[in-house]
């Protein structure tokens, strides 16, 4: 081969600005509502829980907004993230397929996350904020918010679901590392939390169990604010660097993607490598294929409902239009624990409601055997939730070959496993079920 399989940019090469797809939708979202009224929120009530700069941007039009300074020269501690070309999977597989991925793994906590944590860290500290209450699922996104807090000198109070409290140790570890107290939820800080365990003391937990303690956490301490790490449109304006370091990558590469394909629970990851191309796809009607892959477990675009339902479980947060499972629906104890979520994020659900995007569900024991194979080729291990968007990209590839048609494939590679070697030591001794 005589092409390079690797395509790194220069810190000069670092966004300077968001991109957000809300400027270039065909047809307006659906807006929250207040819980209470079942009006459409206002700036003033979301902040309550968020600090102003943060709403603006949440309800901003702006095709591009800039990234500040601090967050670039932050975000030069590992971005630009490489391309890389998926040779030896390529061969294993014998397809005439191209296969990208983008590996957002090199991050100091291992994931994408960081690329918000720190925008919203920042935000905070500029507001005047001295604590952010969170929740985390698989612990990728309390480890980027610990950092980011510790980075900008605020203190950090995370909510981790019991299930990967107690499966992903080491992620806890990392948190406390960084100054972050954790704990277990549902848990006996909130009164939510008691409440929880006093109906069901061996209750796993849940996103939207922990969600609403960070919320309740928020709105009963002073100087403290919420922050989330999926779902919300700031969240996925903050992750489109991902995307747009990728176009220019492919760019290098000298091909353009027919499939663009990223794991979803919340929706974030997906979004930050889908929405930079799905402008061109909406704009320009490039025929760019877009998949959302999610677990057969908590399926939510594939078989949850389009409607108004709370994004956490006690009933909290405002109303959103979205694909949902039901906010006090409780996932089975997968160990991709950052797709353990009721719902799928409002803009998201909004392309699969337009046809612009695909989605697809996967089963865990599927999903292991494909990390497996991408570990033992091209040498990364993955995370249990990126593994998703492997699955789909390896099933793609194998139907070039089938087809005997070339096909470019990119997917987003949000983060590494060595955090999550539990799992696929229970995948490798025969012990991990779909449910």
């Amino acid at each position: 081969m005589s092409t390079p399989v690797r395509f790194v940019l220069g810190q000069k090469d670092i966004p300077g600005a968001w991109y957000n797809l809300l400027a270039d939708l065909p047809e307006l979202m659906p807006p929250p509502l207040h819980p209470a009224t079942k009006n459409p929120v206002t700036l003033e009530d979301m902040t309550a829980i968020f600090p102003e700069n943060i709403v603006q941007q949440e309800m901003s039009p702006e095709r591009w907004i800039e990234i500040p300074e601090p967050v670039r020269e932050i975000y030069a501690l590992w971005r630009p993230t490489p391309l890389l070309r998926a040779v030896r999977l390529e061969r294993a597989l014998q397809t005439p397929a191209h296969i990208y991925y983008k590996f957002e793994g090199s991050s100091p906590a291992g994931s994408h996350k960081p690329n918000t944590a720190v925008a919203q860290a920042y935000y905070n500290r500029e507001a005047g904020v001295k604590r952010l209450a969170t929740e985390t699922g698989a612990g990728q996104w309390g480890s980027s918010l610990a950092l980011a807090c510790r980075l900008f000198g605020l203190e950090c109070t995370v909510y981790m679901v019991k299930v990967s409290f107690y499966q992903k140790p080491y992620r806890k570890m990392m948190m406390e590392t960084w100054g972050a107290t954790v704990y277990a939820s549902p848990s006996e800080q909130t009164q939510f939390g008691r409440k929880i365990l006093a109906e069901d003391p061996e209750c796993p937990g849940s996103l939207g169990i922990a969600i609403s303690e960070a919320i309740e956490d928020t709105v009963t301490s002073r100087e403290t604010k919420y922050s989330l790490g999926s779902v919300l449109n700031h969240v996925c304006l903050h992750q489109s660097v991902i995307g747009l370091e990728a176009i220019r990558q492919m760019e290098q590469a000298g091909e353009e993607p027919d499939i663009i394909i990223g794991c979803a629970g919340g929706g974030s990851n997906f979004a930050g490598l889908a929405f930079p191309f799905l402008r061109w796809k909406i704009t320009e009607r490039r025929p760019y294929r877009v998949i959302a892959v999610e677990p057969s477990s908590c399926p939510t675009l594939t078989a949850g409902v389009l409607r108004y339902d709370f994004g956490d479980t006690a009933g909290m947060t405002p109303l959103m239009m979205m694909y949902t499972l039901g906010h006090d629906f409780m996932p089975p104890r997968i160990h991709a624990g950052g797709l353990r979520y009721h719902g799928m994020s409002p803009i998201v659900s909004h392309l699969y409601k337009l046809g612009l995007i695909e989605a697809k569900a996967c089963p865990q024991t599927s999903v292991f055997e494909a990390a497996l194979q991408f570990a033992r080729t091209e040498g990364i291990i993955p995370a249990p939730e990126s593994s998703h968007a492997i699955r789909v990209a390896i099933d793609e590839a194998v139907q070039a070959r089938e087809e005997g048609q070339k096909r470019v494939i990119l997917f987003n590679l949000s983060g590494h496993g060595m955090l999550d070697l539990t799992a696929f030591d229970s995948y490798l001794s025969g012990k991990l079920q779909d449910t």
